[in-house]
């Protein structure tokens, strides 16, 4: 019982793991792209599942403590919460956390180029377009790829 709450490790290496695999991890998803952020599949949901078991190791070390696992999670915890009232206050932040809409289409035409770089499709595009009511490419005046990976489509004025 008295192993329930007896550290392997100092205090603070739990928090400069949690903090360093936060900081790595969010990297990595802001890396992927909106799109694949927008668009969550059964392949997703296991990728979420297998990135939490890979990076248990790296949280935990050779730790198994109650002790352990709770100031982990209050330290995740916390650094969300820090991460997300820093963006609500600093446009900066929000930029480099969040990202901002990128624009894949303008007066009728495809940005071939940002399509790719971004991981969108003509047929992501096109099913957007048909969802907002909009039949045909050159009705479009404006095409942005969200930050949260969902396209809007802005018509051209009749």
């Amino acid at each position: 019982m008295s192993d329930l709450f007896d550290l392997a490790m100092p205090w603070w290496e739990f928090i400069l793991r949690a903090v360093v695999v936060y900081v790595v991890v969010l990297g990595m998803v802001r890396l992927s792209g909106k799109r694949a952020l927008g668009q969550i599949t059964p392949f997703d949901v296991l990728l979420i599942v297998l990135l939490g078991n890979a990076v248990q190791n790296a949280l935990l070390g050779k730790d198994t403590s109650l002790g352990g696992g709770l100031l982990l999670a209050a330290t995740l915890i916390s650094l969300n919460y820090g991460v997300g009232w820093l963006s609500q206050r600093s446009r900066r932040v929000e930029a480099l956390v969040e990202g901002e809409p990128v624009l894949i289409a303008r007066d009728g035409k495809l940005l071939d180029s940002v399509l790719r770089r971004e991981l969108v499709t003509r047929a992501d595009v096109e099913a957007a377009m048909r969802q907002q009511g909009c039949a045909h490419i050159s009705e479009v005046s404006m095409a942005l790829l969200e930050i949260n990976g969902h396209i809007t489509i802005v018509t051209q004025k009749r």
